[in-house]
């Protein structure tokens, strides 16, 4: 029986053009009544994804920031951030690659000193509550940063992806879109994250199904009984995962959670 359905956003439960499907609400409030944890698991900020999904948000756990931060109800029930004395570092790691610019990613704020327009869109974008600052060694919320997000202009898989975690091994480097590169503390990932959920609600790995597009959403893959990736999702998860289903512009996500109620095997 599952009794937890957790979905990464950008390329697998969201369409194409960055919508959410119109009946995902009426599938959330149906899988609460039937005792079913719906859960959002994103590299998004949290201020996003509640207002995202507002008209449910109390029947929502949010897993917000790639896993470092778990919301439930308005409640921080679990944050993991960066000790502030390795932000300098991580920046001029960051700063020396061509076309990279870092964002600081904190409970409350996003942070930012670059000024590309198509990176400054994104952050606006993803970002409710981002702000550009003068010189991000000057960030107020240094004590919070649960995540330097890092824009990579050329490619984040074929350049800051495959840089970064040369330059500073003893973190997480993951790649989480096609410009996307995530830095972390090395047990931060949307799978632990899973597994405080878990813990928390009392619910067993394979009443759990989960789903998810790219790298970063692997171990959140592993850590629920049932996984799934889209078809048009990135070839080496599809390859360690398998179980492909219709791609999000199909709206694979929302079928398969049909089915799962419907009566399906998960």
């Amino acid at each position: 029986m599952i009794r937890l359905i957790a979905c990464d956003l950008d390329g697998t439960l969201l369409l194409p053009d960055g919508s959410l499907p119109s009946e995902i609400f009426s599938l959330v409030r149906e899988m609460t009544a039937r005792g079913i944890l719906f859960t959002v698991a994103s590299g998004r900020q949290y201020e996003s994804l509640r207002r995202l999904f507002s008209p449910v948000e109390e029947d929502v756990l949010f897993i917000a920031e790639n896993g470092a931060l778990v919301y439930y109800r308005g409640e921080r029930l679990f944050a993991k951030t960066l000790p502030a004395d390795r932000l300098n570092g991580i920046l001029r790691a960051v700063r020396s690659q061509e076309g990279a610019y870092p964002l600081l990613c904190c409970a409350e704020g996003a942070y930012t000193d670059a000024d590309y327009p198509p990176f400054v869109a994104e952050c606006a974008k993803y970002y409710p509550r981002f702000r550009r600052l003068g010189n991000l060694e000057n960030c107020p919320e240094r004590d919070a940063v649960c995540k330097v997000a890092v824009y990579d202009r050329r490619g984040a898989a074929l350049f800051s992806g495959r840089a970064l975690p040369a330059l500073l091994p003893s973190l997480r480097v993951i790649v989480s879109g096609k410009v996307w590169t995530d830095i972390s503390m090395p047990e931060t990932n949307k799978g632990n994250a899973m597994k405080f959920a878990q813990n928390y609600f009392h619910i067993e790995r394979e009443e759990c199904a989960a789903f998810g597009d790219y790298m970063n959403d692997l171990e959140m893959l592993l850590a629920c009984g049932h996984a799934y990736v889209p078809e048009n999702g990135f070839p080496a998860l599809k390859e360690q995962i398998g179980n492909i289903i219709p791609s999000n512009a199909e709206k694979g996500a929302v079928q398969k959670i049909k089915a799962i109620l419907e009566g399906e095997n998960a």
